[in-house]
């Protein structure tokens, strides 16, 4: 039996913060949900770390938007169906694919640099799984640009407070309606925020595994937190392995060389230099991704090695240090010239395209909670993410939280808190937790990664499972916090797998094929 909360505490010894609306993460979806709330409501932004240790920060590629006179929409939505193996929820992802020109625009107000061409026409570029160039970009850190004009433009509203270093423990709810978070700051104090309304935005769950293009903050911490309060989540199975993070010896979180690469030319090849994308798909390096991953992950095994490579070295030099700066500089750090020579690449943990159920307006199955952004299932990806939509649905989900919350906090007074009791905790000392996240990390690549089976799935739940009855009631550290939403999320993930008996998009069995249902928890 799942545990309601996984802290106690007495509201009487705790402070408390009061606000109209809460927004749990500072990524792409948090920031531009904040930013759109009406400026007569207090909100106030959680940050796990700093405002820009997050996935969108991060994200090299761009944003997918049909903006250049040559592109359609249908072509969009078709290319994104296609990705996902028809499984997308086409209501919301005819939602994402109309939306997108609109919400640019306004991305553009707050100051957004995106690269554009002599006459000043965006320019747009061609990514995996996209029959037509529509990708806008700040060269090859287009997240990085993202954030850093949405973050300027917080600092000039008075009804926003954004506050680091602050981890969410667990939502607080009253008769399965939202009224605050149960919050921990960076000196371990508990803190209570309430507030009439709460948006999850807090992203990804690549910390669950042992390599990653995911940073440190990334343990599932939103998804966890909706499953414990009630919430629908749906999808878990879904994980997306970038095909190209660079490679290097050691595990843990891994730099990712951008589809954009791919978009301007750049052949994957094995280690005997030979091109072989072709025979695994009719658009060869620009295939949907998990067909790109599982492409090179069979290649690795036939050829017995740990990589394979990426040739771009027939492009114009100049072009590639203009075009892939981040990129070329990080590859000069490892002794590497990315104009002469290949990149070692090798698939690693990238996306969930499943997480917390929303509806068309990012609405959850808790009155007063709202989701969007990767910790959000809005069923946009289906069963694997099309190249570039990760951002626009932060963009666009999180401006569609923000019409139905603007309406729905009008005439709502905060719920008054639950009754929990404090509860004195054993404690398990950080190295005991270390040991366990390991753990957990190491059984999801090896058993739960691009190819799985009943067998392997079966042993990973099990290996998990007692990992949980260890962990749970026994810590208060944040780390104790972080290793029980891994465990947690893991099960998810787990659990979903081990249902759906069938191939389906990122989801692989070696030991099944075909299509079926929709798993949710």
């Amino acid at each position: 039996m799942k545990p309601r909360y996984i802290s106690g505490f007495h509201e009487k010894n705790i402070s408390q913060e009061i606000c109209d609306v809460i927004v749990l993460g500072t990524g792409i979806a948090g920031l531009f949900t904040a930013l759109n709330v009406d400026p007569r409501y207090k909100v106030m932004v959680l940050s796990k770390g700093k405002l820009e240790d997050n996935n969108s920060n991060l994200a090299q590629g761009g944003i997918a938007a049909c903006v250049d006179p040559k592109d359609d929409c249908i072509s969009h939505y078709e290319d994104t169906l296609r990705a996902g193996a028809f499984y997308n929820r086409k209501d919301t992802t005819k939602v994402l694919i109309e939306e997108a020109p609109k919400n640019i625009k306004k991305l553009l107000t707050y100051g957004t640099n995106f690269d554009r061409d002599e006459a000043g026409n965006l320019r747009v570029t061609r990514e995996g799984g996209h029959s037509k160039r529509r990708i806008l970009h700040a060269k090859d850190a287009t997240g990085r640009e993202v954030i850093r004009s949405l973050a300027e433009e917080i600092k000039d509203r008075g009804n926003i407070v954004v506050c680091e270093n602050v981890l969410g423990i667990d939502l607080l709810t009253n008769k399965n309606t939202v009224c605050g978070v149960l919050a921990v700051n960076e000196k371990e104090e508990k803190i209570i925020y309430r507030s009439k309304v709460v948006v999850l935005a807090t992203g990804g769950v690549g910390q669950i595994y042992r390599n990653t293009t995911n940073p440190a903050v990334t343990t599932g911490d939103g998804i966890a937190m909706a499953y414990r309060a009630g919430a629908k989540i749906l999808d878990m199975e879904f994980i997306q392995f970038h095909p190209t993070a660079m490679y290097d010896k050691e595990n843990g979180q891994k730099f990712l060389i951008s589809e954009a690469v791919r978009g301007e030319g750049a052949i994957l090849r094995n280690t005997k230099g030979e091109a072989f994308m072709k025979k695994y798909h009719k658009k060869a390096d620009l295939a949907p991704r998990d067909i790109v991953a599982r492409s090179i992950f069979t290649e690795k095994i036939k050829l017995g090695k740990p990589y394979v490579y990426l040739d771009i070295t027939h492009k114009n030099p100049d072009f590639i240090k203009n075009r892939f700066p981040t990129i070329y500089k990080r590859c000069i750090e490892e002794r590497i010239d990315m104009t002469k020579e290949y990149i070692p690449v090798s698939p690693v943990q990238h996306y969930s395209m499943g997480g917390i159920y929303t509806d068309v307006d990012g609405k959850t199955t808790i009155e007063g909670l709202y989701a969007c952004g990767e910790c959000a299932c809005t069923g946009v990806h289906g069963a694997n993410r099309l190249a570039s939509n990760s951002l626009l649905e932060g963009l666009v989900f999180g401006n569609r939280v923000v019409a139905s919350l603007n309406k729905y906090i009008l005439n709502i007074e905060i719920k008054p808190l639950p009754m929990i009791s404090s509860v004195q905790y054993k404690g398990i000392n950080d190295f005991v937790l270390d040991k366990m996240r390991e753990n957990i990390q190491n059984i999801m690549d090896e058993h739960v990664s691009i190819m799985r089976s009943q067998k392997g799935l079966g042993y990973a739940l099990k290996e998990v499972e007692k990992i949980r009855s260890a962990l749970l009631g026994n810590g208060k550290s944040v780390k104790y916090y972080e290793c029980v939403n891994i465990c947690t999320v893991a099960i998810l993930i787990i659990k979903a797998a081990l249902k759906r008996k069938e191939s389906l998009g990122a989801h692989y069995r070696v030991d099944t094929e075909g299509q079926g249902c929709i798993i949710n928890f």
